[in-house]
């Protein structure tokens, strides 16, 4: 019998390598991801804050909340955030119109939403990814991609480079990556804008509860744990080299005191300029494929919509989940595999675009009769399904 040793071994297959570019929810789900099913992945984020101080609430729905207990980390969420299953609209003047019970979209076991405060949830998914073993690099961007059949040479800011099997832009919105390869759709302003500020939680407040009109189109609030909530008030866009920054907490105490029930004790707490936040709302839906080559575009830089829905993350946690199952499963990582992520994708992002889209037409239209419940219940129940 032959010495084994002398037989000849199979070829080594090497690691595939992930260029991740943001390091926001997205950016870090799918990092998390892909390290658990092996494969190498540097995160390049371009904030050397990881963007772990920025944002007052967030509120996360059922589909949203499956994604992160996949991620590993649901027990962090629940313990750090407020779970709520219902929904309460209200006149102006802080009468309670009707109560509604939210629809389970991430299944009977997850609440069907939690509200929690953007750091936290940040910092959570940081951890994440730190554990993973993922390669972290702050305050650093990728500023030129050549691409090749066989990946993609990065030249780094700080003058390094890298090689890559495949590139994930996850930088958001305004992504740059978007425009490199080539992809010239930009966000469209949708004519809505938002005040946010985090406050301290009023006893009564257990759920989310929306107003329509009043001085504003929506004013809102949701808790994010025992002790606080996130605030807001939806008016229509202005030009915002008009605000200036050091009146923001007295433009959205002007409008927050148009507001009954508990929004009195809210607006008291509105008094520090710089913990408001004034945003325009956006829309973006990039057609055709999120892909040119070996880059690929995941959450806000492929998709974005209005939050009358509450579903921006969670489709962005959504791609970062099926991006990882079709690379970790197996296939080449090829033109088939990128369009299939998009073609996976599309359908029911476009879903939540068009129903948050249209939400916040009938509040600018001054339709009083539209039938939003409706077009809230149908879209939740397809949410429902796996993405």
């Amino acid at each position: 019998m032959a010495d084994s040793r002398t037989l000849p071994q199979p070829p080594t297959r090497r690691t595939p390598a992930v260029l991740v570019i943001g390091g926001g929810a997205s950016g870090n789900a799918v990092t998390v991801l892909l390290r658990r099913a092996g494969i190498a992945v540097d995160l390049i984020e371009a904030r050397p804050d990881w963007n772990a101080t920025t944002g007052s609430g967030i509120t996360l729905q059922g589909n949203a909340l499956r994604v992160l207990r996949e991620l590993g980390v649901w027990e962090q969420v629940e313990a750090s955030g407020y779970a709520f299953g219902s929904l309460g609209v209200t006149a102006p003047d802080g009468t309670v119109l009707f109560v509604a019970e939210d629809i389970q979209t991430g299944g009977k076991d997850l609440p069907a939403t939690l509200g929690m405060q953007r750091p936290r949830l940040q910092q959570i998914l940081i951890d994440a990814v730190r554990a993973s073993g993922a390669g972290v690099r702050l305050g650093t961007t990728a500023e030129t991609l050549d691409q090749d059949a066989d990946g993609v040479s990065v030249r780094f800011s700080d003058g390094t480079t890298g090689r890559y099997d495949l590139v994930i832009a996850a930088d958001g919105l305004n992504s740059a990556t978007r425009a490199a390869i080539g992809i010239t759709d930009k966000p469209e302003p949708t004519g809505m804008a938002i005040w946010r500020i985090a406050a301290p939680r009023p006893a009564s407040v257990t759920r989310t509860d929306l107003t329509y009109g009043g001085p504003a189109y929506i004013a809102g609030y949701c808790p994010t744990s025992e002790t606080t909530i996130y605030a807001y008030v939806v008016e229509a866009c202005r030009d915002r080299a008009s605000i200036d920054p050091a009146g923001h907490a007295d433009e959205m105490r002007r409008l927050a005191r148009g507001y009954g029930g508990v929004w009195p004790e809210i607006t008291e707490h509105i008094t520090d300029p710089k913990q408001v936040n004034y945003t325009w709302f956006d829309r973006l839906l990039v057609e055709g494929s999120w892909h040119r080559g070996r880059v690929v575009l995941i959450g806000d830089a492929a998709h974005c919509c209005p939050p009358t829905m509450a579903q921006g993350a969670a489709m962005s946690l959504e791609d970062a989940l099926v991006l990882a199952e079709l690379l970790g499963g197996g296939r080449d990582w090829d033109d088939d595999l990128l369009q299939a992520y998009y073609d996976r994708r599309v359908p029911r992002v476009r879903t939540v675009v068009e129903a948050s889209m249209q939400i916040g037409r009938w509040q600018l239209d001054g339709v009083r009769d539209a039938d939003m419940a409706g077009l809230v219940g149908s879209t939740m129940n397809l949410l429902k399904e796996l993405p």
